[in-house]
């Protein structure tokens, strides 16, 4: 007896075996259609407004489920939840810009990758160089300067018309601030070696003055020129991220819980943590953080499609990155999937609607 209900609990688990291993169903759907979890990702999955998915992703998907004669329902979720909601049996596949990382492939499997790229960085776009070396020319420090410059050569033309006033009469004479105005063009014209000799000391005092300004002014024209120079060239490189390195000294953004969260934690990059694309772009725009780091292609949808003369990408790529369809562990509509997945993105129809949909890369 004992021995026949062994074999008979035996046969009832093997029974129940393929009804545990299939893939979760739809509420309120016909049977056999599959809850399929997305994320909004432009241009990997957009939703439209009339609630209708649509997206590089999404398109290749449904290609994919016709093949393979699949009814499904897509359930827009986080991007947290399309890997942990696969993981415990509430979708039976995740569709979208779905990074494969290490941590994930723990939790679930994954097809091919159909897509792969790197992180992007994007920053704000620097004016023409004209632009910036004359808009430096109205910054309050440029006009420290200046004002600073303008005080030395009137305290030097003071001291001139003091040595001057009686001896030389007719060139430092007269009212105090004619005569003073005539120190100050001597001043002038003697620093910047330009002597029109219209003026010249004539008393002891005055050409001693003047041959210690002249060596003097030798010195804080060169300093004078050096400041300048120094604070165009800061100015205009001020803010630059040209790679990955200089992302260290920069206020950077992303999305919290995306792959570019790990691998920036990964390159020890301290940054701000943002809810979505738009809102970590935004920021950039308005010089709040001096780039925003993402996944490459959706940085270059987003961009071309609304910060064209604002943003732009740093070019390269950066780390790696490889969309997936994500799958539970062990199922069995992975290999069908993947051959389906492999005709479909091995051509040049994929490549090209790629292209067309994320414009040239920059």
């Amino acid at each position: 007896m004992t021995l026949l209900r062994s074999v008979l609990l035996l046969i009832l688990a093997l029974l129940a075996s393929p009804v545990a291993a299939q893939a979760p169903m739809a509420p309120n759907s016909s049977p056999g259609t599959l809850v399929v979890a997305t994320h909004e990702a432009p241009p990997f999955a957009m939703k439209r407004p009339d609630g209708q998915w649509q997206g590089l992703a999404i398109d290749l998907w449904r290609g994919v489920a016709h093949d393979l004669n699949l009814n499904f329902r897509l359930q827009e979720t986080s991007l947290p939840d399309m890997v942990d909601g696969v993981a415990q049996g509430r979708y039976a596949a995740s569709v979208g810009a779905l990074t494969v990382t290490p941590g994930r492939e723990l939790k679930i499997d994954f097809t091919h990758p159909y897509y792969t790229t790197g992180f992007g960085i994007a920053v704000g776009k620097s004016p023409p160089a004209w632009l910036v070396l004359l808009r430096n020319f109205f910054t309050w420090g440029f006009l420290q300067a200046v004002l600073a410059l303008v005080a030395v050569l009137l305290v030097i033309g003071i001291l001139f018309w003091w040595a001057e006033r009686r001896a030389n009469d007719e060139q430092f004479g007269g009212p105090a601030s004619r005569g003073i105005g005539a120190g100050f063009w001597f001043s002038a014209v003697t620093m910047t070696t330009v002597g029109y000799g219209d003026k010249a000391p004539r008393t002891l005092a005055g050409r001693v003055i003047a041959t210690i300004w002249m060596f003097a002014a030798i010195i804080i024209i060169s300093t004078f020129t050096g400041m300048i120079a120094s604070s165009l060239t800061e100015s205009r490189l001020s803010g630059q991220i040209k790679n990955a390195d200089d992302l260290a000294s920069a206020k950077v953004g992303s999305i919290e819980g995306s792959a570019a969260e790990d691998w920036l934690n990964r390159t020890n990059v301290g940054f701000q943590r943002f809810t979505s694309i738009k809102a970590g772009l935004d920021a950039v725009a308005s010089g709040q953080i001096d780039a925003f780091v993402y996944d490459r292609p959706l940085l270059r949808y987003v961009i071309k499609q609304s910060y064209s003369g604002k943003l732009k990408l740093v070019p390269g790529d950066f780390g790696r990155q490889d969309y997936a369809f994500g799958l539970p562990q062990g199922s069995k509509l992975r290999e069908g999937i993947n051959e389906s997945l492999l005709r479909r993105i091995d051509g040049q129809p994929w490549n090209a609607l790629v292209t067309e949909t994320l414009g040239a890369d920059q």
